[in-house]
């Protein structure tokens, strides 16, 4: 019996019949955990299980767990490894100099050899092996630990704006975060046009704050004014969203109230454009205030999974590039460190922006008619079912055509190829010369 990961339906029976008398069962080492074999009749008087290794692993714990299989709750067992110096595991760790000795010592090829030397040899191979996997995955949860950070710092936001906790407070901070960067960036510059444009292509607001108070007043002071402004904005436009949207949502409502849960608004800020689904109950019974809230919702959402599955990318990316840093004898990881974190800073600064531009240009493009209101709904899922049909099966064919194709059946011709001419072979022309100095002069 072969004992394997290839058949899953007999491995039960296999296991099955390996305690009993007379029985060889050859098997990976899939069988060195979490498989009990029974003994038979007759087995334990014989002296049990015997379990037969073929090599030494670089792991101890799996020649245990292979050597477990017997002795197993008291039963009667015993195992033995044989190993080759052409293993892996001697190849790498000491098998010239153990072959060197064998050699000096007189034993012939295939001769068995046992010694306490040989054991201690491959034990401390085998721990090398471990304490340089153990290093292996220290340092790998060293790596983690850095995008450990980052994702809960994201997902928070995400849970957020999912669920609706705290959502209006991320949103003031964000907005806080890019006038703060805004004011900041032109004002080190002391460039107030600079400042100006910035304000109406982020926010779309003119700013009340003149070429002189930019100049006299601190960042902070401007910071401040800058905020009040954008909110100011932010609240006025809001009250239009829902006075725009709730004549149409009222309408949907007493009229199909009972049939729509979920409705489609789409909103774009001229470039983009999103499909907000906004729960029709809930939107009129608050004058449409809450087509806002989803709004800001589905915006925050879609712009912060886009901007970290690019980062998990750049993430990716920046692991493999830091390992050439030892050739300046630098540290990976520092590296690593210095520069994720700088890819997170840069990440969350062009994602708060894009959100904030996003809420303060976005609109409902057009006031829809409640003939054209869509209601949000799941894809339906394509039923494969119906599609086991063969083409034959439903159009009857001749040679490949259908029968109510009027086209003509065209019989496939054979493709020619030239024979191609060397440029030292005699040219076709007869003439004795050769095709370089003939016909095929010029020619490439």
């Amino acid at each position: 019996n072969v004992l394997n990961a290839k058949m899953h339906q007999k491995e039960a029976d296999i296991v099955a019949e390996a305690g009993k008398t007379g029985t060889v069962t050859i098997a990976t080492n899939m069988a060195g955990r979490g498989t009990d074999i029974k003994l038979g009749e007759g087995v334990k008087n014989a002296g049990g299980l015997a379990i037969v290794g073929t090599e030494r692993h670089e792991s101890r714990r799996v020649d245990r767990q292979l050597r477990g299989r017997s002795g197993r709750q008291g039963d009667p067992g015993s195992s033995q490894f044989f190993v080759s110096l052409e293993d892996d595991l001697m190849r790498l760790f000491g098998s010239e100099r153990i072959s060197g000795l064998m050699v000096k010592m007189g034993i012939e090829d295939g001769e068995v050899i046992q010694h306490s030397m040989i054991t201690k040899s491959i034990e401390r191979a085998q721990k090398k092996v471990e304490e340089n996997n153990f290093g292996i995955r220290k340092r790998l949860l060293e790596y983690d630990d850095v995008m450990n950070s980052q994702r809960t710092v994201i997902y928070t936001r995400r849970k957020n704006a999912l669920f609706g906790e705290r959502l209006d407070v991320d949103l003031n901070n964000t907005i806080f975060d890019v006038t703060e960067d805004v004011v900041t960036e032109f004002k080190d510059a002391n460039n107030f046009e600079g400042f100006q444009l910035e304000m109406i292509r982020l926010f779309s607001v003119d700013t009340a704050i003149t070429a002189e108070d930019f100049a006299a007043k601190n960042s902070s002071t401007l910071v401040e004014t800058a905020f009040h402004e954008i909110t100011d904005f932010y609240k006025r436009k809001s009250e239009a969203i829902a006075k725009q949207a709730y004549p149409v949502l009222k309408d949907v409502y007493d009229t199909r109230g009972n049939m729509i849960e979920n409705i489609i608004v789409p909103f774009t800020d001229g470039v983009h454009g999103i499909q907000v689904a906004v729960p029709l109950q809930k939107a009129v019974e608050n004058d449409g205030h809450e087509v806002l809230k989803s709004f800001e919702k589905n915006v925050v959402l879609t712009f912060i999974d886009d901007a970290w599955k690019e980062h998990l990318r750049e993430m990716d990316e920046l692991k493999q590039s830091v390992q050439n840093a030892v050739y300046e004898q630098k540290d990976p990881l520092l590296v690593y460190k210095f520069e994720a974190f700088e890819l997170f800073r840069q990440m969350l600064t062009n994602v708060n922006k894009e959100i904030v531009s996003f809420l303060f240009k976005g609109g409902i493009p057009v006031q829809q008619q409640p003939e054209e209101i869509r209601e949000a709904k799941p894809e339906p899922k394509l039923d494969m079912r119906q599609m086991r049909v063969s083409k034959p099966q439903l159009v009857h064919e001749t040679n490949g055509v259908p029968d109510e194709d009027t086209r003509e059946l065209q019989k496939p011709m054979p493709v020619k190829v030239e024979q191609k001419i060397g440029r030292n072979d005699p040219c076709p022309c007869g003439s004795g010369k050769k095709y370089k100095n003939c016909h095929g002069v010029g020619s490439a």
